[in-house]
C-alpha cells in the first residue's frame, strides 16, 4: 500500500488523521513539524504528503518549497481552516496537488488521497511512456548532414506540412522507411496513426482486402468485418512500402483511392471516405516502369507530386562517421556491451568501403564489429565486409573448413553443421575456452553451447 506522511503540530488531529488513513488501508508516517517531515522525506518511500499550513518553525508553504528546491519528487496536500482558504489557493500556486479543509472528514480526506495518488500513478507511467518514446526516437534517429543528405532533409521539411503524396525513391537499404516516419512525425498528422503496407510482400490473394479491408463474409475465412490499411490510417499517414510491387490490376483501385479518398472494402457496397496522407517507395525507376508497361502511368504521375531521390551511401560518404559513430552505440545498448568507440582507421576503411547494401548494411557491418570488440574500440581489424562470411576472430585458424584470411575466419564449407562447428571452435580458442563468453560470441546460451559440445 502508499505510505503516507502526515505533518501537523496538533496531536489531536495528527493522531485522527493517521487513524482515517489507516482505516482505509495507507501506512502513515506522523510527525509534528517540518524539519521532522523533511528527515523521513530523507529516507525515501512517501508516496504522498498531507501537511498542515500553520506549523512551528517552518510553515507548510515554506516545507513545499523546500522539498521542490531539494529535487524531492512527491506530491504535497496542504491542510488549511476555513478562515485562511487564500493560505491554500496560494499553496496550489506553489505546486501543491490539492488542499484540504479543517476539521477534514473521512469522505472528504479519503477522496482527495485517492485522487492525489492516481495522479501520481498516472505521472510516473507517463514517465515511463517518455522514455520509451526516447527510445523509439533514438531507434529512428536520422544521421547525416552531408549536402546530398541535407537536401534530403531539407526537402522533407518542406514537404511534411502538406497533404501532398510524396514519393522517396532510393536504393534498398538507403532509409526510405525512416524518411517517410520522419515526414509524419513533422506533419501535423504526427499524433495520428503511421501504417505501413509493403507491396513487396502482401499475399497476392489478400492485397486488396489489406489495403481496403473486408466485410463479414466476402471470401473464405472472413469471419468479421476488417478495416483495411487506408481506413486504419484515416487522419494519420499511410505508406506504400516498395509500391513497384503491386499488381497492375490493384493499381487502378489504388488510384481511385489516392484520387477520391474513398474505396469500398472487399465484399462492401457502401463507399467509405478518409482523410489520409500518402507517402510510396520504390527502389526502381518508376518512369522506366512505365514505359515496360510494369507500371501504370496515371498512378505514377498521381504519386510523383513530391518526389524525393534518397542518395545511395556511397554518394554521402562524409556521413559514413556520424552513422558508424551512431550505430555502434545503438549495438552497445542492445547488446549490454561497455560503450564501444570507433577508431579513425576503422572509419577510414568503412569510407573507403562502396556500401552496395547501403545504410543498412553499415549498420549490420559494424553492430557485427561491436559485438567482436576487445577492450571497447572498433579497429580496422574487427570490421569485416563484403558477403558477410568473414568473422573477426583473432589467433589460429579453427580447424578444418577454415581458412585464415586477415584475421578473420573464412569459411571454405556451405555445410551449416560443419561450419557451426569450426565457429564454435574459433570462438572456444578466442576466449581461451570460456564457454561463457563464447557463447555470447555466438549468440547462444550457454546451456545451448553446451549441448553443441556433448553431442557434436
Amino acid at each position: 500500500m502508499p505510505k503516507i506522511l502526515c505533518i501537523d503540530d496538533d496531536p489531536g488531529v495528527l493522531a485522527a488523521t493517521e487513524e482515517m488513513l489507516e482505516d482505509v488501508g495507507y501506512e502513515v508516517a506522523a510527525v509534528r513539524n517540518a524539519e521532522a517531515g523533511l528527515a523521513v522525506l530523507g529516507r525515501g518511500g512517501i508516496d504522498l504528503v498531507i501537511t498542515d499550513y500553520r506549523l512551528p518553525g517552518k510553515s507548510g508553504l515554506e516545507f513545499l518549497e523546500q522539498i521542490q528546491e531539494e529535487g524531492i519528487d512527491v506530491p504535497v496536500v496542504v491542510v488549511t481552516g476555513y478562515a485562511t482558504i487564500d493560505h491554500a489557493v496560494t499553496s496550489i500556486k506553489a505546486g501543491a496537488i490539492d488542499y484540504l479543509t479543517k476539521p477534514v472528514r473521512q469522505g472528504q480526506l479519503e477522496v482527495v488521497v485517492s485522487q492525489a495518488l492516481e495522479l501520481v500513478r498516472l505521472r510516473r507511467q507517463n514517465e515511463v511512456l517518455r522514455t520509451e518514446v526516447s527510445k523509439l526516437s533514438a531507434e529512428r534517429t536520422v544521421v547525416g548532414d552531408s549536402p546530398g543528405f541535407r537536401r534530403v532533409l531539407d526537402a522533407i521539411e518542406t514537404a511534411a506540412p502538406t497533404k501532398a503524396t510524396v514519393l522517396l525513391h532510393g536504393e534498398s537499404g538507403t532509409g526510405k522507411e525512416l524518411l517517410a516516419r520522419m515526414i509524419h512525425d513533422l506533419s501535423g498528422r504526427g499524433d495520428e496513426a503511421f501504417i505501413s503496407v509493403n507491396c513487396a510482400a502482401m499475399p497476392e490473394h489478400l492485397v486488396e482486402s489489406m489495403l481496403f479491408g473486408h466485410e463479414k463474409g466476402a471470401f473464405t475465412g472472413a469471419t468479421k468485418r476488417t478495416a483495411g490499411a487506408f481506413e486504419r490510417a484515416n487522419h494519420g499517414t499511410l505508406l506504400l512500402d516498395e509500391i513497384s510491387e503491386m499488381r497492375l490490376d490493384l493499381q487502378a483501385k489504388l488510384l481511385r483511392a489516392l484520387q477520391e479518398q474513398e474505396f469500398e472494402r472487399v465484399g462492401g457496397v457502401s463507399p467509405i471516405r478518409v482523410d489520409a496522407r500518402v507517402i510510396a517507395t520504390t527502389n526502381r525507376d518508376l518512369q522506366e516502369e512505365v514505359n515496360q508497361n510494369r507500371f501504370r502511368a496515371d498512378l505514377f504521375y498521381r504519386l510523383n507530386v513530391l518526389p524525393i531521390r534518397v542518395p545511395p551511401l556511397r554518394e554521402r560518404p562524409d556521413d559514413v562517421p556520424a552513422l558508424a559513430s551512431h550505430f555502434a552505440k545503438k549495438a552497445s545498448a542492445e547488446h549490454d556491451r561497455p560503450h564501444v568507440v570507433v577508431a579513425p582507421e576503422a572509419i577510414d576503411k568503412l569510407q573507403r568501403h562502396s556500401w552496395p547494401g547501403n545504410v543498412r548494411e553499415l549498420a549490420h557491418a559494424v553492430e557485427r564489429a561491436v559485438i567482436f570488440a576487445a577492450d571497447g574500440r572498433v579497429t580496422s581489424d574487427t570490421i569485416s565486409l563484403g558477403e558477410g562470411s568473414l568473422l573477426p576472430l583473432n589467433g589460429p585458424a579453427a580447424g578444418t573448413g577454415s581458412t585464415r584470411h586477415d584475421g578473420a575466419v573464412v569459411l571454405d564449407t556451405l555445410d551449416v553443421g560443419e561450419a557451426e562447428s569450426v565457429l564454435i571452435e574459433a570462438a572456444l580458442e578466442k576466449t581461451e575456452g570460456n564457454r561463457t563468453q563464447a557463447a555470447k560470441l555466438l549468440g547462444m546460451s550457454v546451456r545451448t553451447l553446451r549441448n553443441k559440445l556433448n553431442n557434436p
